[in-house]
């Protein structure tokens, strides 16, 4: 049974609890259920193993010694339901904490999904493919501590119960384990930090080779072009060199660990069963007491081997739940505003960010506006600020949206608003129609055909026989550069916004193409209607379709006017777009 939580939830620590700590407390929480159902039942299986020796001693002091046949029938009827119980009783355990271990796995894989999607953004250093690695893997071994519980519990039990056993049989094989085992797991625990300490290192190499491989294959292209491969290959190899490195000092140490607890878990069965053949020889013990003492020499092996194994598993969970945290803790980019814009009007006073210097522009609602930037980081700065994702703090002088200031807009409400569609897109795999309907509120209503002709979409459909059902992979690689521009703006116009921000949407289709774009951009957006667009580019038939041109150079606009009015009065507007 799974308990939903919320991001909150997730993220609330108690006070002076370390995160890792904190979400481990709440994991099992979340399972307590399921843990109060098969932790007794996997306890229970292991009350029974440590029965089956001593029934089988019992059997041969008894019936086997007497000759009684009738009896040893009944004891071997006995025998046979004790092995019933102990089969049943890990077969339905183990079920329901498999189910549970698996269930929160899922639920923290949903936690950071959540977190990251969080209209606020989240302010992490990890890259796309460590955050990947924390929603997968550490996802997974976080919720290992679901084992480690039932497990801990049902070793105990275990090396209680055959104590027990012994000491009715013989109090100083009886106190031989009674002593030896905490001695034993005093001395292992010893080494859980530093096992802790080696695997928190190794995982947080492995996730920082996987993060630089998956930045690497989604810009393999752009290195092509540059020739920059060798350099970036050195870097993965520099990356996967140090992950290897730590794996094999965290499997070094637990291989150290492993041995050594595995020696002395045999040495301490070794010991039981030769006291209780010097007990056997000096008349202590009868034959079948010494069945039962070696039988519980060899089982107790594997209880003390799991509590022995137990801590390299707690280690790796907390080292996961500590990077889950990072996650899961880490802040938010956007404050936490409640204002909703009243229409799709843009205004920037003395604004800047990074590369932009003061910036001062409005834009009414219902005006297509061309920016043309002589520098690609201007271009990109303004993208970025205009998406509404640049925490306030980072941006000098004042942005407001529909008249709320970039601060006081509600997250939601404000990428309601705006949608800024990067230079670069992703799309996904599935078929083409899911690629473009995945921004619309009401997908199951169809693509409108005026979004594939305004974005020239329907001609990437056209020519597959499959239509806008052909199948499109990860990242849209079947497609071509050109196409999955078409795609991208067909899913960004699909979506009806307010305000559409688009970067250089056209730079891989040909001319006749992108005139076709700005005409339809022109027609579907601002037809009667009052969206604003705000189109970043160098294209002249964009910005020809524009109902006004600002030119930004060196970090402030130097100019503004229509496509024409420029390009007959401003050379440098006139060197840069026509072609």
């Amino acid at each position: 049974m799974v308990e939903r939580m919320s991001g909150d939830d997730d993220r609330r620590v108690g006070e002076g609890e370390k995160p890792g700590r904190g979400l481990l407390r709440r994991t099992i929480a979340n399972q307590r259920i399921a843990l109060a159902v098969g932790t007794p039942l996997v306890s229970l299986h292991q009350v029974m193993e440590t029965l089956v020796p001593v029934a089988i001693g019992v059997i041969i002091d008894g019936p086997v010694t007497d000759g009684n046949v009738s009896m040893l029938v009944v004891a071997l009827a006995g025998l046979a339901a004790l092995f019933v119980v102990l089969t049943y009783s890990w077969r339905f355990g183990a079920r329901r904490l498999v189910a549970a271990i698996e269930a929160e796995s899922h639920r923290l894989r949903v936690a950071v999904a959540r977190r990251i999607l969080d209209p606020r953004g989240v302010r992490t250093s990890l890259r796309t493919g460590e955050l990947l690695a924390v929603a997968t893997t550490d996802a997974g071994r976080a919720a290992q501590i679901l084992h480690v519980v039932p497990a801990t519990a049902a070793a105990v039990t275990a090396v209680v119960g055959a104590a027990v056993a012994l000491l009715l049989v013989d109090v100083p094989l009886g106190l031989l384990v009674l002593l030896g085992t905490p001695a034993i797991l005093v001395a292992l625990d010893r080494a859980t930090p530093l096992l802790t300490r080696r695997i928190t290192a190794q995982q947080e190499a492995v996730a920082r080779a996987s993060g630089l491989a998956t930045d690497l294959v989604t810009g393999l292209r752009p290195l092509r072009g540059i020739g920059a491969e060798p350099a970036a290959a050195q870097r993965y190899r520099d990356a996967s060199a140090d992950a290897l490195a730590s794996t094999l000092r965290a499997t070094r140490a637990l291989g150290v660990y492993t041995g050594t607890s595995s020696a002395v878990s045999a040495l301490l069965s070794v010991a039981v069963a030769g006291v209780a053949g010097w007990a056997a020889l000096a008349g202590r013990i009868s034959v079948g007491e010494l069945i039962t003492v070696v039988g519980l020499a060899q089982f107790v092996v594997e209880p003390l081997g799991t509590l022995a194994a137990l801590p390299s598993t707690w280690a790796a969970s907390r080292a996961s739940a500590d990077r889950l945290s990072l996650v899961l803790h880490a802040p938010s980019l956007l404050p936490a505003g409640t204002g909703t814009p009243s229409d799709g009007s843009l205004e920037l006073r003395g604004l800047g960010y990074r590369s932009l210097r003061r910036i001062d522009l409005t834009v009414a609602p219902g005006e297509l506006l061309g920016v043309l930037a002589h520098r690609s980081q201007d271009a990109e700065a303004l993208a970025d600020v205009l998406s509404g994702q640049v925490p306030p703090e980072d941006v000098r002088g004042e942005l407001t949206v529909g008249g709320v200031p970039l601060g006081a807009l509600d997250p939601v409400a404000g990428r309601r608003t705006v949608l800024a569609e990067p230079h670069h897109s992703d799309l996904f795999a599935g078929t083409l129609a899911d690629n473009i309907t995945a921004g619309m509120s009401r997908p199951s209503d169809g693509i409108p055909p005026e979004v594939l002709g305004a974005s020239a979409a329907g001609q990437v459909a056209d020519t597959h026989p499959d239509g806008l059902d052909q199948r499109i992979v990860d990242r849209g690689s079947s497609l071509s550069g050109g196409q999955r521009q078409r795609v991208a703006l067909a899913r960004a116009l699909a979506r009806r916004a307010p305000v559409l921000v688009l970067h250089e949407p056209t730079t891989a289709v040909d001319a006749v193409t992108e005139q076709a774009v700005a005409e339809g951009i022109a027609r579907l957006r601002h037809d009667g209607d009052a969206h604003t667009t705000v189109v970043i580019t160098s294209s002249p038939a964009l910005l020809a379709a524009a109902d006004r041109v600002v030119v930004i150079d060196d970090g402030e606009i130097v100019a503004s006017g229509t496509h024409a009015e420029l390009s007959a009065t401003h050379p440098t507007y006139r060197a840069a777009v026509l072609r």
